[in-house]
C-alpha cells in the first residue's frame, strides 16, 4: 500500500532503491462550480483578495485526484510513487478536470 510519505515529485527516495517500475498511474476527477458557488465567488471577486469558495473547490478536487492516484498505485502493487505531478484543464466553461499522475514503483531500504 502506498502511504503519503512515499509519494514524491523527485525521482527517488534517499536511502532506498527502486526495485520495480510498475508504470504510470493516475487519479482524475472532473468538477463544476454550482450556481450558488459562482454567485458567492462573484461577490468575493468584488472585494478582492483570496476567493475562498474557489480555493476550497480546487483543494477538494486535488485531494480527490490524489487519493485516486494512491488507489491506482496500490492496486498495481506499488509501495511508492515517484515523479508525482498535477495537471488541470477546463473541459468546458465552468467544468475542470484535475489529474494527479506519477510512476508507481516498489522501493526497498538500501
Amino acid at each position: 500500500m502506498v502511504k503519503q510519505e512515499w509519494i514524491t515529485t523527485s525521482t527517488g527516495f534517499e536511502g532506498y532503491r527502486i526495485t520495480e517500475h510498475l508504470g504510470v498511474v493516475r487519479g482524475i476527477t472532473v468538477r463544476s462550480r454550482s450556481i450558488l458557488g459562482n454567485i458567492a465567488g462573484g461577490f468575493q471577486t468584488l472585494l478582492g483578495g483570496k476567493i475562498s469558495i474557489y480555493a476550497e473547490l480546487c483543494e477538494r478536487a486535488r485531494e480527490e485526484a490524489y487519493q485516486l492516484l494512491i488507489q491506482h498505485a496500490t492496486e498495481r502493487g506499488a509501495n511508492a510513487i515517484v515523479n508525482m505531478r498535477y495537471d488541470a484543464n477546463e473541459v468546458m466553461n465552468g467544468v475542470t478536470e484535475v489529474l494527479a499522475y506519477g510512476t508507481a514503483v516498489v522501493v526497498e531500504k538500501i
